[in-house]
């Protein structure tokens, strides 16, 4: 038997799933250590170990492992100091942004506040054109005199982005080289390794994140494969990308902006293999968590990867009002409501709930950790949803008195009863994770009214059903493995990574020595990584793509191509396909306009194993183990509580009804029914 580890380090758990190769799965939960990040993987690893009985030297398939650090990092400021070093006359381009306003008449909107200010941003004389001539050549006194500066600032990290570096990265090399003869400890991330595209916020701002967040994914992931290896794991560990995809971990420690979706990628990923399973063709995956809820739009099986998107954004629903990067990520919209999202009462005095999290530490006040502000699981806990002696099995019990006492103190603000203000808290958040699915589907013009909700992490199936029904959906489903889903996802998600080279040209003028060079770099870029990580070329497959647009148009679309464009060199086929991707976007296409591409893609992809998990119902229909007054939108009922594991194939129960797991509950609300499918799915329909 061959065994397969996952952990997913999460804002308020590290879950782990140990998957074997005859389908036994072992899971589990621990409180997330972010003051040591090296400790929180081996406490969530060798508790799932402990329970199979096995070390981590018998881990013999794969390691993977998603990670919020480089998320909490960015919105928490927690970074070591970094520099910038751009072309003279350019040092404000992280506060000019793009010039977009993203409310018009908003006359006091708010940005964040740029990872490298102003005083830590150096201009050197250099240029290089857009065509990649260089037009004037580094000056190395002047390159000499800003790293004694750094050196004075005590700057740990520096992004270099020179203008047009795309183009031709020759004076970014340089700059690179200095550093390493004269202050070799200083990291030095280059925009032209990690965005080589045009526009030249979007890849400032991208090197920025990067350079922000190396100082500590590049030491805990080094010392991550030394530990494993120590341990006798000889594999190198595999890290979840934004994208969806897999790479090794050497390589996703010197480019954590690659990382920041890493483990809402993989909820979406095993979202999409779910929906195929179960034959949906479209359903909004919904991940609630400790800290943040995520929800992406799965349409044919299959989420969106998009080209770029925005790190802590000012106002959850608008795009324009964050930082910008541009790395491949799965298409999803994510806000501050989780299990541990603190409640409060605003200036009008209406009752708000999150985006500030409690998170593990000191976490809710039911964890009995110190913790005071009541959080959406002290609702969850004095409503009577979960039980407080059966948390994580009767493991973690939480302390119903000061969930009480912290929302006494709420509801003395606002003059209502406890279990009042506990069940506003309950649906206020379920009315935020609403709205935001409505906000994601309506901006990408999909009718999200009616399309069946997957629930998902460890507060998911808490909430679902009550979402469902703000957004009109009439099916709820509830895989096994609900609650450390992310985790497992990164188990069946291929090894993958997205690359890029920019270079803007009309159709006709295409310069396919240039694109040769282009296309050959990424080729051998990618298939030096995938070799890092352990993977044979000859399981190395390649899909092409191009950025185009019409002529003089701002924004631009990404166009797959069926083959490796240097074969046919025929730019009326790539008009064609670019016609036919442009006209199902908005609906037509300008027949007597010039098209030009900005630039080239390229995804390098490498299937796993597949490891499907073995999960058998009951053999006989389970009953009710016990009944719970639970406080419903006013008043009093009492709820049937049952057992998950003792559930039968085809049994169904009609709700108000509580389905206890391990690791999570699911909450089912009257007028649904829940029945229990052969593999130990529940779906939930309203009747």
């Amino acid at each position: 038997m061959k065994y397969a580890l996952a952990i997913d380090i999460g804002g308020t758990f590290t879950d782990s799933v140990l998957h074997r190769s005859d389908g036994v799965t072992w899971t589990d939960k621990t409180l997330s250590t972010h003051d040591d990040l090296l400790k929180g993987f081996f406490t969530a690893a060798n508790s799932v170990l402990k329970r199979a009985d096995i070390e981590m030297k018998q881990v013999d398939d794969v390691i993977v492992h998603a990670t919020t650090i480089v998320t909490n990092v960015l919105i928490e400021r927690k970074g070591f100091k970094t520099a910038l070093i751009t072309t003279e006359g350019f040092k404000d381009v992280l506060y000019i942004r793009d010039e977009h306003r993203y409310d018009m008449f908003d006359p006091q909107i708010e940005y964040p506040e740029p990872l490298i200010t102003r005083d830590l941003t150096w201009g050197v004389k250099e240029r290089t054109f857009a065509d990649g001539t260089i037009g004037k050549e580094i000056d190395f006194l002047e390159v000499h005199r800003i790293i004694e500066e750094i050196k004075d600032q005590s700057v740990v990290s520096v992004a270099v982005c020179l203008l047009n570096s795309y183009a031709n990265p020759h004076n970014e090399r340089i700059i690179k080289e200095i550093f390493e003869t004269t202050l070799p400890n200083v990291y030095v991330t280059l925009s032209s390794d990690i965005s080589p595209e045009m526009r030249e916020y979007r890849r400032t701002t991208t090197t920025a994140v990067n350079a922000y967040a190396v100082p500590i994914t590049k030491p805990y992931l080094e010392s991550l494969i030394q530990e494993l290896k120590l341990l006798g794991v000889s594999q190198e560990p595999l890290i979840m990308l934004s994208n969806g995809g897999l790479i090794g971990a050497s390589i996703a420690g010197s480019s954590p902006v690659r990382m920041i979706e890493s483990g809402p990628a993989a909820g979406a990923l095993v979202a999409g293999f779910l929906a195929k399973k179960y034959e949906v063709e479209n359903i909004i995956s919904f991940d609630m968590g400790g800290t943040t809820a995520k929800a992406c739009i799965i349409q044919g099986g299959e989420p969106l990867v998009v080209g770029d998107f925005e790190v802590d954004r000012r106002y959850q629903f608008k795009p324009g009002s964050g930082m910008t990067v541009t790395v491949p990520s799965i298409d999803m919209i994510e806000i501050g409501a989780g299990g541990g999202s603190i409640a409060r009462v605003d200036s009008l005095g209406l009752l708000k709930v999150g985006p500030d999290s409690a998170g593990s530490a000191p976490g809710p006040a039911c964890y009995d950790r110190g913790g005071t502000f009541a959080c959406v699981t002290d609702a969850d806990v004095v409503l009577g949803i979960l039980d407080p002696e059966n948390f994580l099995g009767g493991d973690m019990k939480l302390n119903k008195g000061k969930s009480e006492k912290a929302i006494q103190a709420l509801a003395d603000v606002l003059e209502v009863a406890v279990e009042d203000s506990a069940w506003g808290i309950f649906s206020v958040v379920g009315e935020s994770m609403a709205a935001a699915a409505r906000a994601h589907a309506t901006d990408r013009g999909i009718a999200y009214r009616g399309l069946p909700l997957l629930a998902f992490g460890g507060a998911g199936p808490v909430h679902a059903c009550y979402v469902a029904e703000r957004l009109e959906s009439r099916m709820v489903i509830y895989p096994p493995l609900a609650s450390v889903l992310s985790a497992y996802g990164t188990l069946v998600t291929p090894v993958r990574l997205d690359l890029v080279r920019g270079g803007l040209v009309q159709l006709e003028e295409i310069d396919w020595d240039k694109v040769d060079n282009s296309i050959s770099s990424m080729l051998n870029e990618g298939k030096q990584a995938f070799e890092q990580a352990g993977i044979s070329e000859s399981s190395i497959q390649f899909a092409f793509a191009a950025d185009m647009r019409y002529r003089g148009q701002q924004d631009d679309i990404t166009v797959p191509l069926t083959d490796d464009p240097r074969g046919r060199k025929d730019f009326v086929e790539l008009r064609k396909r670019f016609n036919k991707v442009y006209e199902k976007v908005f609906g037509s296409c300008l027949s007597d306009m010039d098209v030009e591409i900005t630039c080239w893609r390229i995804t390098v992809l490498a299937e796993i194993a597949a490891r499907a998990t073995s999960f058998k119902p009951s053999d006989m229909p389970g009953q009710a183990k016990s009944q719970r007054q639970v406080f419903l939108d006013g008043e009093r009922i009492s709820v049937p509580i049952y057992s998950r594991v003792e559930l039968a194939s085809g049994q169904k129960i009609r709700g108000p009804v509580i389905i206890e797991e391990r690791e999570t509950t699911c909450f089912i609300l009257p007028a649904w029914e829940v029945s229990v499918q052969k593999d130990g799915t529940l779906i939930a329909e309203q009747f």
